[in-house]
């Protein structure tokens, strides 16, 4: 049997270690790679960042000192739009608002609030359209009636007064009286009690959709036990001071069968289910 070979019972040969490391190299020694340390950048991007952030900030207030100060930007026309009681020469002259001004040096918010302390005005608004011009949208108050107290001023609806009236006018609500002066003068900016309750009395009228706000031409607000009204024909009405929506239905008869004869100067709805009527004759 040849010594390469071997048979299905024999063992097999031994086989050579060819892992074994050659003598030549057993005794070397593999050196360790060293790392070099890393310098530290840390520093040289706060640089970059301190050094962007200077140049940003200059390049602002240098953008920003342009856009204040170039001829661009100088208002060469304000348009007032919304008026038509109020002139507009008035509401530019209280708007602050000059030709040449810088438009961004315009401060819409307190432009706004000037004019919105006008008696007259609603509401105000302030657009810039770029790059020169400024635009004022007004909302005007409107006038509901009249107060008479030794002169005649208009009232807005919410009870603000807009300003006297010197001509004769006639007005599709009643007119209200019985308001002191003092009174009138703080209305300007705030409207008092008895205004807000004789301009619940007409649209308390008004909803009736009858024809009796039209007969109805004052409203006195100077009573203590409520509003006191008078018609067209001189009727005195005491309403009293609550219900009136309900009293005023009743009144719309009433004053029908008044009419009718004639003889009535008073009428008096102040009690519960009933109607006390003061006769006499008119002259």
């Amino acid at each position: 049997m040849s010594r390469g070979l071997i048979s299905p019972r024999g063992r097999p040969p031994a086989l050579g270690d060819f892992g074994d490391s050659a003598t030549a190299v057993t005794g070397q020694r593999v050196p360790r790679v060293r790392r070099r340390p890393r310098r530290p950048i840390r520093w040289l991007w706060v640089t970059g960042a301190v050094a962007l952030t200077l140049g940003t900030a200059a390049a602002v207030v240098v953008a920003g000192h342009w856009v204040l100060t170039t001829p661009r930007f100088a208002v060469v026309a304000v348009e007032v739009r919304g008026a038509s009681r109020v002139p507009a020469q008035r509401i530019l002259e209280v708007s602050g608002i000059v030709r040449g001004t810088n438009v961004w040096r315009i401060n819409p918010d307190h432009v706004r609030a000037r004019l919105e302390a006008l008696p007259e005005i609603r509401r105000a608004d302030v657009v810039r359209e770029l790059p020169n011009r400024v635009s004022i949208l007004v909302e005007e108050r409107r006038p509901f009636t009249l107060v008479h107290a030794a002169r005649l001023h208009w009232l807005d609806e919410d009870g603000r007064l807009l300003g006297e009236e010197s001509h004769a006018v006639a007005t599709e609500v009643p007119v209200i009286s019985g308001l002191s002066e003092d009174e009138l003068a703080t209305m300007r900016t705030k409207p008092g009690p008895r205004a807000r309750a004789a301009i619940t009395l007409i649209r308390a009228l008004l909803r009736t959709g009858s024809s009796l706000a039209a007969e109805i031409s004052e409203i006195d607000m100077s009573r203590a036990e409520g509003p006191v009204l008078y018609t067209v024909d001189g009727v005195e009405v005491r309403l009293g001071s609550e219900e009136w929506e309900e009293r005023l239905a009743r009144l719309e008869g009433v004053l029908a069968q008044v009419t009718a004869t004639q003889d009535v100067q008073g009428v008096d709805l102040r009690f519960r289910d009933q109607v006390v009527l003061k006769r006499g004759t008119h002259k």
